[in-house]
């Protein structure tokens, strides 16, 4: 049986998670950061069978597009996709966002401005509250890692945008999805396989969590970037994609959620042990956003 999506958000929208908290990742910015100026818009539909989804920043302009309401909070509060609880549309709505950032400003004070731009635009309210996951511990089995090591590339000054500017992109179509991070890191999810070149564990355990039915910690205590490819049965990538694509709060027909009962999971897990790695199930402590009220539609730019 083949399952066919209606447009590749299913599949984006599970991954764009590991996108934006790698880009805006810094240090908190003082409680009053706020953007110059800023807009905030629904996303046009993508196309029928190709989607693009990226973020740019680039000298003192933000840019960022087709994003659920979801991924900019995963970017603000620098959590993870499942530390949200709200709404389900909050995975499925999808947004672009343009701002400017004062004079003065750093990249590193984007998430508090992303904070105060969503509270006002959104009238966001919320609370921080603990709650207990089981989860998935990635650690390295005896006899080490077996990946390879991949330095990023050299950041060059004719790059897209100059030297210091983060571009991000995520396309897909019905061939599959690829997410590039810029100098030479990538992630593609296609022909039942994930391929990784020069990433950082914290986001494969970040990409792995959003093909398994729970969050995923980095236990390994690797720094380095890494190359890898992890093969599955067809069965078991379609269950990955069905897995990605509930966690981003879409809605699928009774049949497709069916066919997550005839996928073992297990070739996800021994295709981890290729690399050296395991996953161990734990129970541990997390602290979640609680979203109390949210408006579906932005205010008035």
């Amino acid at each position: 049986m083949c399952l066919v999506y209606p447009d590749m958000r299913v599949i984006l929208g599970a991954i764009l998670v590991i996108l934006t908290p790698l880009v805006l990742l810094g240090q908190t910015a003082p409680p009053k950061a706020e953007f110059e100026v800023a807009s905030v818009r629904p996303s046009a539909p993508p196309g029928a069978s190709q989607v693009n989804v990226g973020v740019h920043v680039d000298g003192a302009m933000v840019a960022c597009t087709a994003l659920s309401l979801k991924d900019y909070l995963v970017a603000a509060y620098q959590v993870k996709f499942y530390q949200i609880l709200g709404p389900e549309w909050l995975a499925g709505e999808r947004f672009d966002i343009t701002a400017k950032l004062p004079d003065g400003a750093t990249r590193s004070q984007v998430p508090a401005m992303l904070q105060a731009l969503l509270a006002d635009r959104f009238e966001m309210k919320m609370h921080r509250d603990t709650k207990e996951f089981p989860v998935y511990g990635l650690v390295v089995i005896k006899g080490g890692p077996r990946m390879k090591e991949s330095p990023l590339d050299e950041e060059t000054a004719d790059g897209p945008g100059g030297r210091g500017a983060v571009n991000v992109a995520a396309n897909g179509g019905r061939g599959g999805v690829n997410l590039s991070f810029g100098k030479g890191s990538y992630f593609t999810f296609a022909d039942n396989k994930i391929e990784g070149r020069k990433l950082t564990m914290a986001a494969f355990v970040d990409t792995l969590g959003r093909f398994l039915d729970r969050p995923v910690v980095d236990a390994t205590d690797l720094t380095g970037n890494y190359d890898f490819t992890l093969t599955f049965t067809p069965e078991d990538f379609r269950a990955m994609q069905i897995r990605s694509a509930l966690a981003a709060g879409v809605v699928l027909p009774p049949e497709a959620v069916k066919l997550l009962e005839g996928a073992s999971g297990d070739s996800l897990f021994s295709a981890v042990q290729t690399i050296g790695l395991k996953l161990e199930s734990r129970k541990a402590p997390l602290e979640v956003l609680v979203i109390d009220s949210v408006r579906k539609t932005p205010t008035e730019n």
